[in-house]
């Protein structure tokens, strides 16, 4: 999909048609201009040529249907993932790449393991969620939440992830809800405090693993220049300026990070949030190769703990082990 010349084929259009073609692509979904019946046939061979609508991506999927992985090749040649999540109750969430590779080398994650490439553009992150929303609609669905908990880090793609979410977002375009929007980060104090000024009512996670900076570090090097400390002062100051929910992010490691002490460490971090505005996400961990994932009956007591300290929390239903999908892992496999 390529919308670099957009702007020269519709040069001399009336200002209609940018209107016609954008409902076409993100509200009708088609993936041919030729389906654009609405447009002049000059336009569409124009378009054809020149804006193509494909979508390179090979798609995995569990035999069950619960969730569908995709491997989208960019105009370059690179690669990212993103993953289709469908819930009982019709809420069918994407979950996005907004980096090629990431530079943060978290131990546990396979996407470090692949460095850092470039940052997605606009359109490359749009084009996950459209490739979904195409795919559902096949299928008589749509599209209800997207995530930014794919490939890399968002707020180090600030700007970029921000014009992919207008789109997203807009009701000219694929009309996803502010408040259907997450954006995850380890923590990057900067754009924790850019996000709380945004207009639109997105919602945050903190992709946090560690509550206490020995472990955190060792586990997550961005530990490093964003301590604990400064971290969660920073999501005080958006929940005390937003007034809205803080999702803490935890990825269950055996022997790591799923002790009765972490568990404690854990809640005192979550009643901290003002306003009792923070809660706590399980995640149990998907291996590759080098730690194993905490055990259901250890991830019930943790869970049991936090609870009796008072810390709302859920465990993310497990999605993507069938497919390759934890942590970057088909984009990992494809490379290799």
């Amino acid at each position: 999909m390529d919308f670099t010349n957009l702007e020269a084929v519709l040069r001399g259009e009336p200002r209609l048609t940018r209107a016609q073609v954008e409902e076409m692509v993100f509200q009708h979904l088609i993936d041919d201009w030729s389906r654009a019946t609405n447009l002049p046939a000059g336009l569409r061979e124009r378009l054809s040529r020149d804006c193509p609508l494909a979508i390179d991506a090979e798609l995995f999927s569990l035999s069950e249907g619960a969730a569908v992985k995709a491997l989208l090749t960019l105009r370059d040649g690179r690669k990212v993932e993103s993953v289709l999540m469908r819930h009982p109750g019709g809420r069918n969430t994407v979950c996005v790449s907004c980096q090629v590779g990431c530079s943060l080398g978290c131990v546990f994650c396979a996407t470090g393991k692949l460095g850092f490439a470039r940052d997605c553009e606009p359109l490359e992150i749009v084009e996950q969620v459209l490739l979904f929303a195409r795919h559902l609609r096949q299928r008589g669905e749509r599209l209800t939440n997207v995530v930014f908990m794919g490939m890399g880090e968002p707020f180090l793609n600030y700007d970029n992830v921000m014009r992919a979410v207008q789109v997203i977002n807009r009701k000219e375009g694929l009309n996803v809800g502010a408040r259907h929007i997450s954006i995850s980060t380890v923590g990057i104090v900067e754009g924790i405090r850019r996000l709380s000024g945004e207009p639109a009512q997105l919602n945050m996670a903190v992709s946090l693993n560690a509550a206490n900076d020995r472990l955190r570090s060792e586990i997550m090097p961005v530990n490093e220049k964003y301590p604990i400390g400064a971290l969660m002062e920073a999501v005080s100051g958006y929940v005390a300026k937003r007034k809205r929910r803080v999702m803490l992010e935890y990825v269950m490691i055996r022997g790591v990070n799923d002790s009765d002490l972490c568990a404690g460490e854990l809640a005192a971090l979550a009643k901290a949030v003002p306003g009792g505005l923070g809660f706590v996400n399980l995640i149990r961990y998907n291996p590759t190769g080098v730690f194993q994932p905490s055990a259901p009956a250890r991830i019930e007591g943790f869970k049991a703990l936090l609870r009796s300290e008072g810390v709302a929390v859920t465990e993310r239903y497990r999605f993507g082990q069938g497919v390759r999908g934890g942590c970057g892992q088909l984009g990992l496999h494809a490379r290799d």
